[in-house]
């Protein structure tokens, strides 16, 4: 099992995937990402997961980042640097792909890297303390397009460059103003609410979860939805947790969902 990522099964449907160098309050490395990447194509698979969690170990920062410490071997230059990006993007593009739903919890700092791994998840939940922003101005870098990417549909592109020229630390009440968070909670009831919050997710039906994030990224990226798109509205109406769903309604009883 890996050290630099851990993975705690909460339940039957949910997973928790952890950042693991609280020592450097979980800041980024090419092992990290290559790893992160590994384990969400891996679980990309999964008919069964309805919810995965990613947080950071240590309770003080989800990630600041990429470790700057790493740059002088493996980012001193273009050449070094577009090789490690095709790690980094390819971890961003997996996380955003996955199908499953995904929450960060997000305590203390989410900054740079952490930053662009929580907005390629579906749910940011954080506490009152936490900490957000990218500072990259400050050396002389720049966010690359696909990085950008996630971080402008996710809070349009005023506001993403607002983040970028500035390259301000803002707390979690302009995080939330800017569209950045879900919720902000008390720094003691971030796991709660965060794991209350997958178990609503994993409470309800699981196809129409997945459903609804490729009908939400269809619409991002296209202008037009397709009529083969839109018919795949009503394809719930053939599932067997349809009937299982509107019957238990009628008979006000909590539905068990079979993924079918």
């Amino acid at each position: 099992m890996s050290k630099i990522i851990l993975q705690k099964k909460i339940s039957d449907y949910i997973i928790e995937i952890s950042l693991n160098r609280p020592e450097k309050l979980n800041a980024l490395t090419k092992p990290m990402w290559k790893e992160l990447s590994a384990i969400f194509k891996k679980l990309f698979t999964n008919k069964n997961l309805r919810c995965i969690v990613i947080r950071g170990k240590g309770g003080k920062s989800f990630s600041p980042g990429n470790d700057i410490g790493e740059f002088t071997t493996e980012r001193s230059n273009s050449k070094q640097s577009k090789d490690y990006g095709k790690f980094l993007h390819s971890t961003l593009r997996a996380i955003l792909d996955c199908p499953i739903p995904t929450v960060a919890l997000i305590e203390g700092i989410c900054v740079g890297g952490g930053l662009e791994i929580a907005s390629c998840c579906d749910i940011r939940i954080c506490g009152k303390s936490s900490r957000f922003g990218v500072p990259i101005n400050r050396l002389g870098l720049t966010m690359a397009p696909r990085e950008m990417q996630p971080l402008i549909n996710l809070v349009g592109k005023s506001i993403a460059l607002e983040i970028l020229l500035e390259g301000r630390v803002f707390d979690s009440v302009e995080a939330l103003q800017k569209g950045l968070v879900n919720k902000i909670v008390s720094d003691s009831e971030v796991e709660r609410e965060t794991y209350e919050t997958a178990q609503r997710i994993a409470d309800g039906a699981p196809l129409v979860a997945r459903w609804h994030k490729k009908f939400a990224k269809e619409i991002s990226n296209n202008e037009k939805i397709t009529d083969k798109m839109n018919d795949y509205g009503y394809k719930c109406y053939d599932t067997e947790d349809f009937n299982i769903g509107y019957k238990t309604f009628l008979n006000k009883t909590k539905p068990k969902f079979k993924n079918k």
